[in-house]
Formats: C-alpha cells, structure tokens, sequence
C-alpha cells in the first residue's frame, strides 16, 4: 500500500463497495488445460518468513534503497530462476537510489494476449512490510511457482511481476508502463494486482472492479471464485496501489486486497501480522483465477 496520503484514496474507494457474488465471465476454456492445484499454508508462508528474516538483519525493513529491499529482490529472483522463468530486472531511479523491479516471462503462450499478475515488494522504512505487502507478493511467488510445478501450458502469455518503491508513490510499476510502447501495452489483457493479501480479521475480500476500463472478465472470475466458496466479496475501484499506474496507462486491471491491516507502515507489520489462513485462500484465489484466465483468450 502506497504512503499515509494515499490511504484517504483507498478510503474513499471502500466507501462505494457493493456486495458482488458475480456470474463467471464469457469465455471459452480450453479443456485440455488442468484443474487448478490446491495450495498449503506450507507452500506460501515460508516466503513470508523469507521476508521477515531478510528485514531483521537489515535494520527491520526493507525499504526502497536499502539492503533490504535489494535481498528481497535477489530472494524471488532466485527461486523464479530455478523454476524456469525468464527474469530480468527493470532499473529505476528515486530520490537519489536506484531500485529494480523484476518481471518473470512464463515460456509459451499468445504474445498478443498478456495475463500480468502483480504486487509490490518494498516496505516502508519504519517497519518490514510482512503485510503490507510481503503477503501480495509471497502470494503472486506461490502462484508464480505453481504454474512451474504443474508445467502450465497456457493459452495466453504469462508476466509476473514485483515492482520496487510502491510506497513512495508507485514509482515502479510507473517506470515499467511509461516505457512500454502503444502496441506493447495494448498486449496485456489485464493487469491483477494484490497488496496486503494475509489482513488478520479478514471478513471479506476487496476485489478491483475496473469500470473505467470496462474490465469483467478477471473481477467477475474473482468474485465467481469467492462465492463458490461462500466469502463475501466487495467491489473497489482503481486506485491506491500499482494498479493505478496501469490504469493511467489504459491498461485494464484488477485484482484484490484484504483490507488495511491491523499494523500498517509501522514495526508492528510483522509475521504476527497476517493470518496463516487468510493469506492461504488468497493464494489459492489467484492459483484459480489465473488458471481460468490462462485457459482463455479474449472474444472479439
């Protein structure tokens, strides 16, 4: 989640929630694709404590500019590297530090047709950001690993993605489409973000719904998932987060969060700070969504 200004924004986004327990959205999937895996506390959570222990032994965060932030990084590189993706890190610079993001490329899969999936790495310098948001993109490597573990042959192209300096503005996610070309940007299909995926007390989902961009496909997928399994959903509008930076762009996205947390921006957000379960059904919510949407390409 961005700085303390940009909290009113999500504030704000909150106040127009509406119960949503959608249809799923109009597509056809390709059968020969398989179901989606299941997913264990034991397969997201140790990432987490990863992220813990790489702010303990850097002053307690891991911030944009630090130590922190850069093991961080090198920390999901490697285990994306050894499962197979194409990384590469995407340099920007801000108030006076460089940082990375870095992209992963499944192999395979429509060019023309990008399903990128997101969250924001860096903390805030007064605590490790285990929530806010290590939980996203613990969340988006566990999925990310699923796809490797499974061999996923999807029908549409596959970017991940874990921008740096979300907190001081989405400095990132920013740099990362400013540079995109026209016709690169009109290849993502949807952008999905996730930022504070493990929120403690978690009583519904926030899910993206993109209006401006006439984005349904992934939202009412979402909402679809969460009521097979009887969890209430809210809809929330663009803003707040990395989203905003493709949404500024045109790009359709959407994507969810838990809702701020009990400790956020401070030392607090700790591994005590997010629920083992609720960041398990995260994950599991974006393993299912995304096979769904990696089954499908866009009518026209």
């Amino acid at each position: 989640m961005t700085s303390r200004r940009s909290l009113p924004r999500l504030a704000a986004a909150v106040l127009g929630v509406s119960l949503a327990l959608s249809a799923v959205p109009a597509a056809t999937a390709d059968p020969r694709l398989p179901a989606a895996p299941t997913v264990s506390e034991q397969q997201v959570m140790p990432h987490l404590r990863a992220l813990q222990r790489i702010a303990d032994r850097n002053g307690g965060n891991r911030a944009h500019g630090t130590k922190g932030y850069a093991e961080s990084v090198a920390y999901v590189k490697r285990a994306l590297d050894r499962a197979g993706f194409r990384t590469k890190l995407v340099p920007f610079t801000h108030d006076g530090a460089t940082g990375n993001s870095l992209i992963a490329d499944w192999p395979g899969g429509d060019p023309d047709h990008v399903l990128m999936t997101g969250a924001h790495l860096d903390s805030v310098k007064e605590g490790p950001g285990i929530n806010d948001n290590g939980s996203g993109s613990a969340a988006v490597l566990a999925t990310a690993l699923q796809v490797a573990k499974t061999g996923l042959k999807p029908e549409r192209h596959l970017r991940f993605a874990w921008w740096g300096a979300e907190e001081p503005g989405l400095i990132g996610s920013a740099q990362y489409v400013r540079k995109l070309s026209a016709a690169e940007r009109r290849r993502i299909d949807v952008y999905l973000n996730f930022d504070q995926a493990g929120s403690r007390n978690t009583r519904q989902w926030l899910v993206i719904h993109d209006d401006e961009h006439g984005e349904t496909e992934a939202q009412q997928a979402f909402e679809a998932w969460f009521a097979e399994r009887s969890i209430p959903t809210f809809d929330i509008g663009v803003g707040g987060s990395d989203h905003e930076s493709f949404g500024n762009a045109g790009i359709p996205s959407s994507g969810f969060s838990t809702g701020i947390s009990d400790c956020i921006h401070e030392a607090c957000d700790d591994l005590s700070n997010v629920d083992p379960n609720t960041e398990r059904t995260s994950t599991e919510a974006i393993v299912g969504v995304l096979w769904k949407l990696a089954a499908t390409t866009p009518r026209h």
